[in-house]
């Protein structure tokens, strides 16, 4: 008999990391039988649509249509809808991605059915307990019975906490693969167009995203950020993809401040798309942990405007710095003079990480 998995999605980044495994576990059905179950933590369905399409994904087997609410209505619907999902299918294991809400609530209420779970990029660490993707990761590690690191920091991290080394798998950075898989899908008719779309040029202009509470709902640290993009638009162009509560919390007020011929605030953006702009800037202004790693792939500057990243490879080994409210101006000055480091791309991070995981899988008993 296959085993049966379900691999759990919350929000649209986490559809990224399934993409790769859902695709290398249906290559081996007599192994493996997936299941996609989607949270509904994050949804928009015209958005998530084209998104399953970019990806190369049926769409969920299941949507427990959850929406949003305060972390503990949140994780609570979360897991009262788990519950059934589970009991309906009896999978042997569970697999959750990343750091959210749905990350969370799937991987207790898995262990107290006594189901298995495995946690694709455990161990990353901000050491900011404030930040609540902090305490979803942490607590999902402790009780994980297979954790998947992306890089070895997240190793030694685990370790210092006292996980057991035999359930550590160093496997390299999952997103990675979908960024492998769909850069051979594009050529450069498809490209073109998307630049021809937004009016760019190739590595003249800034590509912006923002979306943490800290920079968005705080409306003094947002001002201040709609003070730098204003005076940065003024030396290059910007497109900014955003975020429907960032575009909220701007106003219609804040969007004319901003407006002018070199600033584009432009809906949410399908996968290729997105891909093709960060490939292409001459930098990235971002508070996202998944584009502090794909710009570091790129060997793109980036500027992550947060005051620390569970992501500290992309900036001992990448082309990641963090930058303030107070800084980000000077430094993003420093990249339009061309000074900036140089990055290498970190070990495994080589679009096989799917691959093994399902090997690492395959050897344990369930």
């Amino acid at each position: 008999m296959p085993t049966k998995v379900i691999l759990v999605a919350g929000a649209r980044p986490n559809f990224i990391k399934i993409a790769p495994l859902w695709s290398e576990m249906n290559r081996l059905p007599t192994d493996f039988e997936p299941i996609i179950l989607h949270t509904g933590q994050h949804y928009d369905y015209e958005m998530s649509k084209v998104f399953f399409e970019d990806l190369d994904l049926p769409e969920p087997h299941y949507f427990l249509g959850v929406g949003s609410g305060t972390h503990a209505e949140q994780t609570g619907r979360i897991m009262i809808e788990f519950e059934r999902a589970i009991r309906n299918e009896h999978p042997d294991l569970v697999v959750v991605f990343g750091d959210i809400n749905s990350t969370l609530a799937c991987s207790v209420t898995a262990k107290k059915l006594l189901i298995r779970v495995a946690h694709v990029e455990a161990g990353l660490r901000s050491f900011d307990m404030t930040m609540p993707e902090e305490i979803n990761r942490k607590v999902t590690d402790a009780i994980s019975d297979i954790l998947f690191t992306p890089s070895k920091d997240g190793d030694e991290n685990l370790i210092q906490e006292g996980v057991e080394r035999s359930k550590i798998y160093f496997v390299g950075n999952i997103m990675i693969d979908s960024l492998v898989s769909i850069l051979k899908r594009i050529d450069q008719s498809y490209e073109d167009k998307v630049f021809q779309k937004f009016g760019l040029e190739k590595n003249n202009f800034v590509l912006v995203t923002l979306h943490r509470p800290s920079n968005v709902d705080n409306m003094n640290n947002l001002r201040k950020i709609m003070k730098v993009l204003k005076s940065l638009s003024l030396k290059i162009p910007i497109i900014f993809p955003v975020h429907p509560r960032t575009k909220k919390n701007i106003g219609r007020e804040g969007t004319e401040f901003l407006s002018n011929g070199k600033f584009q605030m432009v809906e949410p953006l399908r996968y290729k798309e997105f891909i093709i702009l960060e490939k292409y800037p001459k930098f990235v202004l971002t508070d996202s942990g998944g584009i502090q790693e794909e710009t570091t792939y790129f060997g793109v500057p980036c500027l992550t405007l947060r005051p620390n990243t569970e992501r500290p490879i992309t900036i001992t080994q990448g082309t990641n710095e963090l930058a303030s409210l107070e800084n980000a101006e000077e430094k993003s000055s420093s990249i339009l003079l061309g000074k900036w480091k140089r990055g290498k791309t970190p070990e495994r991070w080589d679009g096989n990480t799917a691959k093994r995981i399902v090997d690492v899988l395959k050897m344990v008993r369930f």
